[in-house]
Protein backbone atom coordinates (compact mmCIF):
# COMPACT_ATOMS: atom_id res chain seq x y z
CA UNK A 1 0.00 0.00 0.00
CA UNK A 2 1.80 3.39 -1.42
CA UNK A 3 1.48 6.27 1.10
CA UNK A 4 3.25 8.68 -0.70
CA UNK A 5 1.39 11.63 -2.38
CA UNK A 6 2.25 11.69 -6.36
CA UNK A 7 3.58 14.51 -7.77
CA UNK A 8 -0.59 15.20 -9.63
CA UNK A 9 -2.28 14.77 -6.18
CA UNK A 10 0.31 17.32 -4.49
CA UNK A 11 -0.15 19.58 -7.48
CA UNK A 12 -4.23 19.30 -6.19
CA UNK A 13 -3.72 19.78 -3.07
CA UNK A 14 -1.33 23.04 -3.79
CA UNK A 15 -3.83 24.57 -6.38
CA UNK A 16 -7.45 23.92 -4.55
CA UNK A 17 -5.52 25.63 -1.07
CA UNK A 18 -3.99 28.62 -3.34
CA UNK A 19 -7.51 29.43 -4.86
CA UNK A 20 -8.96 29.08 -1.40
CA UNK A 21 -6.81 31.59 0.19
CA UNK A 22 -7.90 34.15 -1.94
CA UNK A 23 -11.27 33.10 -2.24
CA UNK A 24 -12.66 31.68 0.61
CA UNK A 25 -10.80 34.21 2.99
CA UNK A 26 -11.83 33.64 6.91
CA UNK A 27 -13.58 37.17 6.72
CA UNK A 28 -15.84 35.40 4.19
CA UNK A 29 -16.87 33.12 6.52
CA UNK A 30 -17.52 35.26 9.08
CA UNK A 31 -19.70 36.89 6.77
CA UNK A 32 -21.71 34.40 6.11
CA UNK A 33 -21.64 33.09 10.09
CA UNK A 34 -22.74 36.50 11.06
CA UNK A 35 -25.41 36.83 8.45
CA UNK A 36 -26.83 33.59 9.25
CA UNK A 37 -26.97 34.02 12.86
CA UNK A 38 -28.57 37.05 12.89
CA UNK A 39 -31.49 34.97 11.00
CA UNK A 40 -30.69 36.67 7.34
CA UNK A 41 -30.27 34.34 4.18
CA UNK A 42 -26.60 33.84 2.33
CA UNK A 43 -25.59 31.26 0.48
CA UNK A 44 -22.00 31.38 -1.20
CA UNK A 45 -22.90 31.38 -4.59
CA UNK A 46 -19.97 33.32 -6.43
CA UNK A 47 -17.75 30.50 -4.70
CA UNK A 48 -19.47 27.73 -5.58
CA UNK A 49 -19.39 28.96 -9.08
CA UNK A 50 -15.63 29.23 -9.08
CA UNK A 51 -15.20 26.28 -7.96
CA UNK A 52 -17.46 24.72 -10.42
CA UNK A 53 -15.56 26.50 -13.35
CA UNK A 54 -12.50 25.30 -12.16
CA UNK A 55 -14.10 21.56 -12.60
CA UNK A 56 -14.09 20.77 -8.76
CA UNK A 57 -17.26 18.82 -8.44
CA UNK A 58 -16.41 16.97 -11.41
CA UNK A 59 -12.96 15.67 -9.78
CA UNK A 60 -14.83 12.05 -8.30
CA UNK A 61 -17.89 11.66 -10.53
CA UNK A 62 -17.00 9.17 -13.11
CA UNK A 63 -15.89 9.92 -16.54
CA UNK A 64 -18.74 8.24 -18.26
CA UNK A 65 -20.67 11.33 -16.81
CA UNK A 66 -18.14 14.01 -17.73
CA UNK A 67 -16.18 13.71 -14.68
CA UNK A 68 -12.48 12.93 -14.42
CA UNK A 69 -12.91 9.91 -12.30
CA UNK A 70 -10.29 10.68 -9.47
CA UNK A 71 -10.31 8.44 -6.62
CA UNK A 72 -10.59 8.42 -2.61
CA UNK A 73 -7.12 9.88 -2.00
CA UNK A 74 -7.82 13.15 -4.29
CA UNK A 75 -10.98 13.39 -2.44
CA UNK A 76 -9.55 13.11 1.04
CA UNK A 77 -6.73 16.07 -0.19
CA UNK A 78 -9.75 18.46 -1.38
CA UNK A 79 -12.00 17.44 1.84
CA UNK A 80 -8.80 18.64 3.71
CA UNK A 81 -7.98 21.74 2.31
CA UNK A 82 -11.75 22.59 2.09
CA UNK A 83 -11.80 22.23 5.91
CA UNK A 84 -8.62 23.98 6.48
CA UNK A 85 -10.64 27.25 4.81
CA UNK A 86 -13.85 26.32 6.56
CA UNK A 87 -15.47 26.47 3.09
CA UNK A 88 -18.86 27.01 2.66
CA UNK A 89 -20.89 25.74 0.43
CA UNK A 90 -22.72 22.23 -1.40
CA UNK A 91 -19.16 21.08 -2.79
CA UNK A 92 -18.12 19.08 0.36
CA UNK A 93 -21.48 16.95 1.14
CA UNK A 94 -21.82 16.30 -2.75
CA UNK A 95 -18.49 14.96 -3.05
CA UNK A 96 -18.34 13.22 -0.10
CA UNK A 97 -22.15 11.60 0.43
CA UNK A 98 -23.80 12.61 -3.00
CA UNK A 99 -21.55 11.13 -5.41
CA UNK A 100 -20.07 7.65 -3.54
CA UNK A 101 -23.56 6.30 -3.49
CA UNK A 102 -24.55 7.28 -7.41
CA UNK A 103 -20.89 5.80 -8.05
CA UNK A 104 -21.57 2.75 -6.48
CA UNK A 105 -25.18 2.01 -6.92
CA UNK A 106 -26.42 3.51 -9.78
CA UNK A 107 -26.88 2.36 -13.36
CA UNK A 108 -24.69 3.12 -15.93
CA UNK A 109 -27.42 5.30 -16.96
CA UNK A 110 -28.52 6.52 -14.20
CA UNK A 111 -24.81 7.83 -13.39
CA UNK A 112 -24.93 9.46 -16.76
CA UNK A 113 -28.37 11.02 -15.93
CA UNK A 114 -27.77 11.88 -12.63
CA UNK A 115 -23.88 13.01 -12.15
CA UNK A 116 -23.84 14.69 -15.21
CA UNK A 117 -25.08 17.48 -14.01
CA UNK A 118 -23.19 17.79 -10.72
CA UNK A 119 -19.98 17.74 -13.45
CA UNK A 120 -21.01 20.35 -15.00
CA UNK A 121 -21.40 22.35 -12.19
CA UNK A 122 -25.22 22.54 -12.49
CA UNK A 123 -26.62 20.65 -9.50
CA UNK A 124 -25.60 19.09 -6.02
CA UNK A 125 -26.67 16.44 -4.07
CA UNK A 126 -26.32 15.27 -0.47
CA UNK A 127 -27.32 11.77 1.66
CA UNK A 128 -30.71 11.49 4.12
CA UNK A 129 -29.74 8.54 6.38
CA UNK A 130 -29.85 9.57 9.80
CA UNK A 131 -33.21 9.63 11.98
CA UNK A 132 -34.38 10.79 15.04
CA UNK A 133 -31.50 8.33 16.94
CA UNK A 134 -28.82 10.08 14.76
CA UNK A 135 -27.68 6.08 13.45
CA UNK A 136 -26.19 6.62 9.77
CA UNK A 137 -26.66 2.65 9.78
CA UNK A 138 -28.80 1.79 7.07
CA UNK A 139 -30.63 -0.88 9.35
CA UNK A 140 -31.91 1.19 11.69
CA UNK A 141 -33.59 3.11 8.75
CA UNK A 142 -37.87 3.65 9.46
CA UNK A 143 -38.62 5.75 6.90
CA UNK A 144 -40.77 4.11 4.38
CA UNK A 145 -40.25 3.32 0.69
CA UNK A 146 -43.93 2.02 -0.40
CA UNK A 147 -43.92 0.20 -3.71
CA UNK A 148 -46.74 2.41 -5.97
CA UNK A 149 -48.00 1.66 -9.56
CA UNK A 150 -44.72 4.05 -10.70
CA UNK A 151 -42.12 3.13 -8.94
CA UNK A 152 -41.80 3.93 -4.48
CA UNK A 153 -43.66 6.37 -2.34
CA UNK A 154 -41.32 7.67 0.45
CA UNK A 155 -42.65 8.63 3.98
CA UNK A 156 -40.55 10.31 6.62
CA UNK A 157 -38.30 12.40 7.79
CA UNK A 158 -34.28 12.46 8.11
CA UNK A 159 -32.42 14.23 10.43
CA UNK A 160 -29.23 16.44 9.85
CA UNK A 161 -29.27 15.99 6.63
CA UNK A 162 -25.65 18.59 5.36
CA UNK A 163 -26.44 21.07 2.45
CA UNK A 164 -29.76 20.20 1.06
CA UNK A 165 -30.27 23.01 -2.08
CA UNK A 166 -32.97 24.20 -4.08
CA UNK A 167 -31.90 22.79 -7.09
CA UNK A 168 -30.10 20.00 -5.52
CA UNK A 169 -31.03 16.17 -5.17
CA UNK A 170 -31.37 14.13 -2.17
CA UNK A 171 -30.12 10.40 -1.82
CA UNK A 172 -32.79 9.09 0.66
CA UNK A 173 -32.32 5.72 2.30
CA UNK A 174 -35.77 4.38 3.18
CA UNK A 175 -36.69 0.20 3.17
CA UNK A 176 -40.05 -1.40 2.21
CA UNK A 177 -42.88 -1.96 4.47
CA UNK A 178 -42.88 -4.49 7.21
CA UNK A 179 -39.11 -5.10 6.64
CA UNK A 180 -36.37 -4.74 9.39
CA UNK A 181 -32.25 -5.03 9.22
CA UNK A 182 -30.68 -5.14 6.09
CA UNK A 183 -33.74 -6.64 4.20
CA UNK A 184 -35.66 -4.36 2.25
CA UNK A 185 -33.45 -1.09 2.90
CA UNK A 186 -33.26 0.85 -0.58
CA UNK A 187 -31.65 4.16 -1.79
CA UNK A 188 -33.57 6.72 -3.66
CA UNK A 189 -32.87 9.90 -5.30
CA UNK A 190 -35.76 12.97 -4.82
CA UNK A 191 -35.22 16.42 -5.94
CA UNK A 192 -34.71 18.88 -2.77
CA UNK A 193 -37.77 20.63 -4.44
CA UNK A 194 -40.15 17.58 -3.48
CA UNK A 195 -39.24 17.71 0.06
CA UNK A 196 -40.33 19.83 2.96
CA UNK A 197 -36.75 21.51 4.40
CA UNK A 198 -36.46 22.47 8.03
CA UNK A 199 -33.42 24.32 8.65
CA UNK A 200 -31.28 23.41 12.02
CA UNK A 201 -29.61 26.25 14.43
CA UNK A 202 -26.13 24.36 14.54
CA UNK A 203 -23.01 25.25 16.06
CA UNK A 204 -21.36 26.12 12.77
CA UNK A 205 -23.44 28.18 10.70
CA UNK A 206 -21.07 27.98 8.01
CA UNK A 207 -22.54 25.02 6.77
CA UNK A 208 -26.15 24.31 6.63
CA UNK A 209 -28.09 21.46 8.15
CA UNK A 210 -31.47 20.37 7.83
CA UNK A 211 -34.56 18.01 9.10
CA UNK A 212 -35.95 16.92 5.73
CA UNK A 213 -39.58 15.96 5.57
CA UNK A 214 -40.74 13.31 2.46
CA UNK A 215 -44.46 13.73 2.74
CA UNK A 216 -45.64 10.85 0.81
CA UNK A 217 -43.10 11.69 -2.58
CA UNK A 218 -43.22 9.79 -5.67
CA UNK A 219 -39.85 8.37 -6.83
CA UNK A 220 -39.86 6.81 -10.43
CA UNK A 221 -37.87 3.41 -11.04
CA UNK A 222 -35.59 5.25 -12.49
CA UNK A 223 -34.27 7.04 -9.52
CA UNK A 224 -33.99 4.01 -7.41
CA UNK A 225 -30.96 3.09 -7.45
CA UNK A 226 -30.17 -0.90 -7.23
CA UNK A 227 -32.86 -3.44 -5.58
CA UNK A 228 -33.85 -2.96 -1.92
CA UNK A 229 -31.93 -5.49 -0.05
CA UNK A 230 -28.93 -6.31 1.42
CA UNK A 231 -26.34 -5.67 -1.02
CA UNK A 232 -27.95 -1.54 -1.60
CA UNK A 233 -27.25 -1.55 2.63
CA UNK A 234 -23.91 -2.94 1.82
CA UNK A 235 -23.11 -0.27 -0.68
CA UNK A 236 -24.45 2.65 1.36
CA UNK A 237 -22.57 1.40 4.28
CA UNK A 238 -19.19 1.81 2.21
CA UNK A 239 -20.47 5.28 0.97
CA UNK A 240 -21.12 6.30 4.56
CA UNK A 241 -17.13 5.29 4.91
CA UNK A 242 -15.98 7.98 2.33
CA UNK A 243 -18.65 10.53 4.00
CA UNK A 244 -17.04 9.91 7.41
CA UNK A 245 -13.42 9.93 6.22
CA UNK A 246 -14.72 13.55 4.58
CA UNK A 247 -15.72 14.46 7.62
CA UNK A 248 -12.21 13.62 9.68
CA UNK A 249 -9.95 15.31 6.96
CA UNK A 250 -12.27 18.38 7.08
CA UNK A 251 -11.80 18.37 11.00
CA UNK A 252 -7.99 17.93 10.67
CA UNK A 253 -7.99 20.90 7.95
CA UNK A 254 -9.88 23.03 10.16
CA UNK A 255 -7.68 21.99 12.99
CA UNK A 256 -4.32 22.57 11.32
CA UNK A 257 -5.49 26.10 10.50
CA UNK A 258 -6.20 26.50 14.12
CA UNK A 259 -3.06 25.04 15.39
CA UNK A 260 -1.69 27.36 12.92
CA UNK A 261 -2.92 30.51 13.58
CA UNK A 262 -2.59 29.81 17.54
CA UNK A 263 1.67 28.88 16.86
CA UNK A 264 1.51 32.33 15.35
CA UNK A 265 -0.24 34.09 18.27
CA UNK A 266 1.71 32.83 21.15
CA UNK A 267 5.07 33.45 18.99
CA UNK A 268 3.90 37.53 19.07
CA UNK A 269 1.91 37.54 22.62
CA UNK A 270 4.54 39.06 25.16
CA UNK A 271 4.66 38.36 29.31
CA UNK A 272 7.22 39.40 31.10
CA UNK A 273 9.01 41.08 28.31
CA UNK A 274 9.38 37.71 25.87
CA UNK A 275 7.04 35.62 23.89
CA UNK A 276 4.78 33.14 25.42
CA UNK A 277 5.80 30.95 22.99
CA UNK A 278 8.83 30.57 24.56
CA UNK A 279 7.78 28.89 27.71
CA UNK A 280 8.32 25.44 28.57
CA UNK A 281 4.18 24.65 29.10
CA UNK A 282 3.46 26.26 26.07
CA UNK A 283 5.68 24.29 23.86
CA UNK A 284 4.25 20.98 25.72
CA UNK A 285 0.77 22.18 24.71
CA UNK A 286 1.83 22.90 21.30
CA UNK A 287 3.72 19.07 21.52
CA UNK A 288 1.12 17.44 22.57
CA UNK A 289 -1.39 19.41 19.68
CA UNK A 290 0.94 18.25 17.14
CA UNK A 291 1.32 14.54 17.48
CA UNK A 292 -2.55 14.47 17.86
CA UNK A 293 -3.33 16.19 14.70
CA UNK A 294 -0.37 14.08 13.33
CA UNK A 295 -2.21 10.93 14.16
CA UNK A 296 -5.64 12.32 13.23
CA UNK A 297 -4.27 13.23 9.41
CA UNK A 298 -2.27 9.75 9.35
CA UNK A 299 -5.55 7.65 9.65
CA UNK A 300 -7.23 10.11 7.83
CA UNK A 301 -4.99 9.43 5.14
CA UNK A 302 -4.76 5.32 5.77
CA UNK A 303 -8.56 5.32 5.63
CA UNK A 304 -9.24 6.84 2.37
CA UNK A 305 -6.15 4.24 1.00
CA UNK A 306 -8.31 1.75 2.23
CA UNK A 307 -11.67 2.88 0.42
CA UNK A 308 -9.47 3.75 -2.57
CA UNK A 309 -7.81 0.23 -2.77
CA UNK A 310 -11.36 -1.81 -1.53
CA UNK A 311 -8.72 -3.18 1.29
CA UNK A 312 -10.68 -5.36 4.13
CA UNK A 313 -9.40 -2.97 6.97
CA UNK A 314 -12.05 -0.29 5.73
CA UNK A 315 -14.58 -0.41 7.75
CA UNK A 316 -12.04 -0.41 10.91
CA UNK A 317 -9.63 2.07 9.87
CA UNK A 318 -12.93 4.68 9.21
CA UNK A 319 -13.84 4.32 12.80
CA UNK A 320 -10.12 4.81 13.78
CA UNK A 321 -9.79 7.52 11.53
CA UNK A 322 -13.18 9.76 13.09
CA UNK A 323 -12.11 8.70 17.02
CA UNK A 324 -8.63 9.93 16.43
CA UNK A 325 -10.09 13.42 14.62
CA UNK A 326 -12.66 13.92 17.38
CA UNK A 327 -10.19 13.03 20.11
CA UNK A 328 -7.36 16.00 18.37
CA UNK A 329 -10.01 18.42 17.64
CA UNK A 330 -11.40 18.08 21.34
CA UNK A 331 -7.67 19.24 22.72
CA UNK A 332 -6.96 21.65 19.97
CA UNK A 333 -10.02 23.30 20.02
CA UNK A 334 -9.59 23.63 23.67
CA UNK A 335 -5.83 24.81 23.60
CA UNK A 336 -6.31 27.08 21.30
CA UNK A 337 -8.86 28.86 22.92
CA UNK A 338 -6.82 29.28 26.13
CA UNK A 339 -3.24 29.83 24.39
CA UNK A 340 -5.43 33.00 22.69
CA UNK A 341 -6.13 34.40 26.24
CA UNK A 342 -8.84 36.52 26.91
CA UNK A 343 -8.98 37.52 23.46
CA UNK A 344 -9.79 33.13 22.36
CA UNK A 345 -13.18 33.98 24.15
CA UNK A 346 -14.41 36.99 22.22
CA UNK A 347 -16.05 37.44 18.91
CA UNK A 348 -13.65 39.11 17.25
CA UNK A 349 -11.30 36.87 17.13
CA UNK A 350 -11.10 33.88 14.18
CA UNK A 351 -10.57 31.24 16.68
CA UNK A 352 -14.81 30.60 17.09
CA UNK A 353 -14.80 30.02 13.38
CA UNK A 354 -13.02 27.15 13.12
CA UNK A 355 -14.06 25.55 17.16
CA UNK A 356 -17.50 26.15 15.66
CA UNK A 357 -16.25 23.70 12.23
CA UNK A 358 -14.11 21.03 13.89
CA UNK A 359 -16.70 20.80 16.63
CA UNK A 360 -19.55 19.81 14.41
CA UNK A 361 -17.47 17.13 12.37
CA UNK A 362 -16.81 15.76 15.51
CA UNK A 363 -20.07 14.50 15.99
CA UNK A 364 -21.62 14.30 12.52
CA UNK A 365 -21.78 10.81 11.16
CA UNK A 366 -20.58 9.19 14.95
CA UNK A 367 -18.61 10.83 17.47
CA UNK A 368 -15.04 9.47 18.70
CA UNK A 369 -16.31 7.52 21.48
CA UNK A 370 -19.14 5.63 19.47
CA UNK A 371 -16.18 5.06 17.06
CA UNK A 372 -14.41 3.73 19.56
CA UNK A 373 -16.99 1.29 19.98
CA UNK A 374 -17.10 -0.08 16.50
CA UNK A 375 -13.44 -0.37 16.67
CA UNK A 376 -14.17 -2.33 19.94
CA UNK A 377 -16.61 -4.26 18.12
CA UNK A 378 -14.61 -5.01 15.43
CA UNK A 379 -11.49 -6.58 16.50
CA UNK A 380 -13.39 -8.39 19.57
CA UNK A 381 -12.64 -6.71 22.43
Amino acid sequence: MELDFDSDQEALRDSVRAFLAVECPIAAVRQIVETRMGGGQIEPTVLHTKMSDLGWPALTVPEVAGGLGLGAIELALVAEELGRAVAPGPLFTTMTQFVPVLAELGSPEQIVALLGPVAAGESSGTLAIAEATGSVDPAMATTVAAPSSTGFTITGTKHVVMEPTANGSIVVVARLPDTEGDDGVGAFVVPVADTRIDPVDSVDPSRRLATVAFDAVDVAGDHTLGEPGPATAAVLRRAVQAATVGLALDAVGAAQQLFDISLEYVKQREQFGVPIGSFQAIKHKFADMLILLERARALGYFAALTIAEDDPRRALATAMAKAAAGDAVSRIAKEAIQVHGGIGYTWESDVHLYVRRIESDAVLFGTAAQHRQTVADLIGV
